[in-house]
C-alpha cells in the first residue's frame, strides 16, 4: 500500500485531521490538487485581488439554470483558509439543537456542544486563537481560556465599542487566528480576504498542516488532483485515482475537499455496485447545501474618518438566538477594512467617491443562517459541477440588516449602506454530506465515518448538519480532532 491513510484535501478539515493522526506513527499521505501559495508583489494589491481576481481559479460551475459562473473557491495548500478572515468562533451551544427560524426549524445535531467542547479547546490551542470570553452573553462554556489575549481594537474601533455599549448592546472580541506583528510585516492592510504568504494568519497550512508535517510519517503531495475513488463490491474504498491516471492505495481514506468538491468527487466515483455515488446510500450526498446569507453594511458620518487598518476585532451576537417571540437573526462582525481601492474595484462608483466613502466607513458583515433543504444541492452535468443553491431564511437576514442599520444610526452614523453577497462569493459553503445517526437520512455518523464504507471518513464543512450563523472554520477543526481521536482510539490504539 502507498499509505495507511490518504487524505484528499489540505484545508481546515484535512490538515487538522492529519495533525490529530500524526502521532500514531501511521503513514499518512495528504493529496492537494493545488500548489503552495508563494509570496508575490500582488499579495497586498487590492485591485489585483478584488478587481482582477488574480488568485481565483479559472473554474466554471453551472447554476440552477445551467448558466456558468466562477464560484470563487481557492485551490492552494491550506485551501480557502489561505484567504479567510481568521475568525475562529465556536458555534453557540444552542446551535446543536433544533432552532426555530422565520423560514422553518433546523434539524439539530446528533451530538451536543458538550461532546465537542474539548475539541474546540484543543483546536484553539492548535490555531493559537486570540480571544476573550468576556462580554458576549451567547458565549458557550469553555474548559480553559484562550491561548492568547484578544487582538486589540484600534482607537476608532475602541470608540465604536463604547458607543455600542452605551446603546445597550454587547460588543465582544472576535476570536482570531492572527499574529498581528507577523501580518504587519507583509504590509499595512487588513487580513480579511488577503492571501496569507507571511505566516501572519493561523490557517490550515500554518496551523494543522505545519503540526502534521513535523512528523516524518506525514507527507504532502501537491498538484495531485483526485478525480475518483475506487471501491470493492463489499464497500471498502481501495484507491484514489489522480488526474494523471496514477492509483494510490491505502487502508483508510479521508475526503476533505470542501462541501462542493467533496460531494462532486463522491458522486463522480459511482460504479456498478454504487451507481449513485459513494457514501450515497441515503440519497443525501450533495443535498442540503447551505451558504450563509451575508451582507456588507457600511456606516459612515461625513465629518468623521475611520483611521483603522485592522478593524476586524469586534462582533455582536445581540441578534443571535433570542427567544421564541423574537426569532434568531444572526451574527454581526466587522469586515476587514474596506479601502478606496477595494470599493473602487468592486462597485461602479467613481474612484473619488469610493475613496471618500471608504475613508469614513465602518464596515460590518451581517451573517444569517441558511437552513438545510434537500433540493438545495450539488449534482454533476456531463462531469461539470452544478450548484442549485436554494437560498432560505432570507427574510430573517433582511430583518438582521434592518436591525443593524437602526442601531448604527442610533450610535451616530447618519448614512448606512448595505449590499448582499451573491452566489459568486463562497460564504461558508457546507452541508452536502450531513452528519447523523440514521443511515437513511445522513451520509456520515457522529465521528465523520461514512455509513456506507467503514474505511471512508469525511472531515470538512460538508458534514455540518446546520450552518449556524458564525464562521465554521473552528467547528470544522474541532470535528476533525474528534474524528482523529476516534480513529486513534478504535483503530490505532497500542
Amino acid at each position: 500500500m502507498d499509505a495507511d491513510v490518504i487524505i484528499v484535501g489540505s484545508g481546515m478539515g484535512g490538515a487538522t485531521l492529519a495533525a490529530a493522526l500524526a502521532a500514531t506513527g501511521r503513514k499518512i499521505m495528504i493529496l492537494e490538487r493545488g500548489t503552495h501559495l508563494r509570496a508575490s508583489a500582488l499579495d497586498r494589491d487590492a485591485k489585483a485581488i478584488f478587481g482582477d481576481g488574480v488568485f481565483r481559479p479559472e473554474e466554471s460551475w453551472l447554476d440552477a439554470q445551467d448558466r456558468p459562473f466562477n464560484p470563487g473557491n481557492y485551490y492552494y495548500v491550506g485551501g480557502n483558509s489561505k484567504f479567510y478572515g481568521a475568525a475562529l468562533i465556536r458555534y453557540r451551544a444552542s446551535d446543536f439543537h433544533a432552532v426555530s427560524h422565520s423560514d422553518g426549524q433546523t434539524p439539530g445535531w446528533p451530538i451536543g456542544y458538550a461532546d465537542l467542547e474539548a475539541d474546540y479547546q484543543a483546536a484553539e490551542e492548535l490555531y493559537q486563537v486570540r480571544g476573550s470570553m468576556k462580554g458576549d452573553p451567547t458565549e458557550p462554556a469553555h474548559s480553559g481560556d484562550y491561548p492568547h489575549p484578544p487582538v486589540p481594537d484600534e482607537p476608532d474601533v475602541a470608540d465604536l465599542r463604547k458607543r455600542l455599549k452605551r446603546a445597550g448592546l454587547h460588543p465582544s472580541h472576535i476570536p482570531l487566528g492572527v499574529d498581528l506583528a507577523a501580518w504587519r510585516s507583509g504590509g499595512q492592510t487588513t487580513w480579511d480576504a488577503y492571501p496569507n504568504t507571511c505566516g501572519g494568519k493561523m490557517d490550515a497550512e500554518t496551523g494543522g498542516l505545519a503540526a502534521a508535517l513535523a512528523h516524518k510519517n506525514v507527507t504532502l503531495r501537491t498538484g495531485a488532483k483526485v478525480t475518483r475513488l475506487e471501491c470493492d463490491p463489499k464497500g471498502l474504498v481501495t484507491a484514489a485515482v489522480l488526474a494523471s491516471g496514477e492509483r494510490l492505495t491505502a487502508s483508510r481514506f479521508v475526503v476533505a475537499a470542501g462541501a462542493v468538491q467533496t460531494a462532486a468527487l463522491l458522486l463522480r466515483s459511482a460504479d456498478d455496485n454504487f451507481p449513485t455515488g459513494l457514501a450515497n446510500g441515503s440519497d443525501q450526498l450533495g443535498r442540503n447545501f447551505m451558504n450563509h446569507n451575508c451582507s456588507a453594511v457600511l456606516a459612515l458620518h461625513p465629518l468623521r474618518k475611520n483611521r483603522s487598518i485592522y478593524q476586524k476585532t469586534l462582533m455582536l451576537n445581540d441578534f443571535y438566538h433570542r427567544s421564541n417571540i423574537r426569532p434568531a437573526l444572526g451574527n454581526v462582525q466587522m469586515l476587514g477594512k474596506v479601502t478606496g481601492p477595494i470599493l473602487a474595484a468592486t462597485t461602479p462608483l467613481p474612484r473619488w467617491i469610493a475613496h471618500w466613502i471608504a475613508a469614513r466607513s465602518f464596515d460590518f458583515y451581517a451573517m444569517s443562517e441558511d437552513l438545510p433543504r434537500p433540493g438545495s444541492r450539488v449534482t454533476l452535468r456531463n462531469g461539470q459541477i452544478k450548484l442549485d443553491w436554494q437560498r432560505s431564511n432570507w427574510d430573517a437576514h433582511l430583518h438582521l440588516v434592518q436591525e443593524l442599520k437602526r442601531v448604527l444610526r442610533q450610535v451616530g452614523f447618519p448614512i448606512v449602506l448595505s449590499r448582499a453577497f451573491d452566489r459568486r462569493t463562497p460564504s461558508h459553503q457546507c452541508g452536502t454530506a450531513r452528519m447523523g445517526n440514521d443511515p437513511k437520512t445522513s451520509v456520515v455518523d457522529s465521528h465523520c465515518r461514512s455509513h456506507d464504507h467503514r474505511n471512508l471518513f469525511i472531515v470538512d464543512a460538508s458534514v455540518l448538519p446546520t450552518s449556524a450563523a458564525v464562521n465554521p472554520a473552528l467547528t470544522i477543526a474541532a470535528l476533525a480532532l474528534r474524528a482523529g481521536r476516534h480513529i486513534t482510539r478504535t483503530e490505532y490504539a497500542a
